[in-house]
């Protein structure tokens, strides 16, 4: 489940408690090539406001010259697919010959969307099922495993939590971190018991989480949806966080420091009782080899790697040290 498609529930939800129409799109099948994954969604507005994308665009502006007859269809549930001819498919910007079936939904109310939202906001995995007959929805828990379904009748559609990034230290290295990770859609949370460092955050949505580095992991409940990143280059507070890191079930677990120092905060992690297994799985030069130097294109390469590792893309060892001792 992308946060994005969660940001275009939120919208449709306060779109509905303004008393506007709302019709939901969902991404069912593809064909060949598509921009957009299956689950992927998009919320129309009654006035023409659109939240979020199945398409590169020309499929959205289709369903915008659709909206006017929003009423006279009904509350009922359609499916609509584009690109069934190589011709169709060009009109509508779909590559390679490539086809999309969509399904549109009229929504009612916002009390299903409300308790999904809350769930997934407490890191829950939940299953959607939508009876199109009806339009009646119901939510049920999710394994780790489960995907989008439809077999005509009933849509089944995986929602997770949001993906989460932990920072150790706010200084000007997380503060351009922050900014890529919330474009990403992530939720950014920092902890820096340091005096001074939680100040002027106020241009960028992150969340403060007080107390030690250890402590702030253990409150925040890492998941297998969660990134930790230690930032301080102080080992007084960075090993503390990674000691309980991890342990942790979070996805992605850095450390910043050159080759040699990473080498070292191993060594002492070992001595502190980590076991291999649990040392192997830090990150140390932090990043994607790209040269980086200064902070920003440092933040760069960070978040290039979190995003390579939370997609499942195969990264080739680094070879070389690339960060400031």
């Amino acid at each position: 489940m992308d946060s994005v498609d969660l940001g275009v529930l939120r919208r449709a939800r306060d779109w509905l408690r303004d008393g506007h129409r709302v019709v939901l799109y969902t991404v069912l099948e593809t064909w060949g090539s598509a921009p957009r994954p299956v689950g992927a969604l998009l919320a129309l507005r009654d006035d023409g406001r659109v939240e979020g994308s199945v398409s590169g665009g020309c499929v959205e502006d289709d369903l915008l010259a659709r909206r006017k007859a929003m009423t006279a269809r009904g509350d009922g549930c359609q499916l609509i697919t584009y690109g069934v001819s190589k011709e169709e498919s060009a009109r509508f910007g779909l590559p390679c010959g490539g086809t999309l079936r969509l399904l549109e939904e009229p929504l009612v109310d916002a009390q299903w969307l409300n308790e999904l939202l809350q769930r997934c906001a407490a890191h829950e995995r939940l299953v959607r099922c939508l009876d199109l007959a009806t339009g009646r929805v119901h939510l049920k828990p999710a394994g780790r495993d489960a995907k989008l379904r439809f077999d005509g009748a009933t849509l089944s559609a995986p929602f997770g939590p949001t993906w989460r990034l932990l920072m150790i230290g706010a200084g000007q290295l997380s503060r351009y971190a922050a900014e890529l990770a919330v474009g990403l859609g992530f939720e950014v949370l920092i902890c820096d018991p340091r005096e001074g460092y939680d100040h002027d955050w106020s241009d960028t949505p992150v969340r403060f989480v007080s107390g030690m580095p250890d402590d702030a992991v253990l409150a925040i409940e890492p998941d297998a949806h969660t990134a930790i990143v230690a930032l301080t280059h102080d080992p007084r507070l960075d090993d503390m966080a990674l000691l309980t890191a991890l342990q942790s079930e979070a996805f992605y677990v850095g450390a910043l420091g050159s080759r040699v120092n990473s080498e070292k905060r191993k060594a002492r992690l070992l001595s502190l009782g980590l076991g291999e297994r649990e040392v192997g799985r830090l990150h140390g030069p932090i990043g994607l080899p790209i040269g980086s130097r200064t902070p920003a294109e440092i933040a760069l390469s960070l978040m290039a790697q979190v995003v390579a590792i939370k997609n499942g893309a195969r990264l080739a060892p680094v070879a070389e040290a690339r960060r400031c001792a």
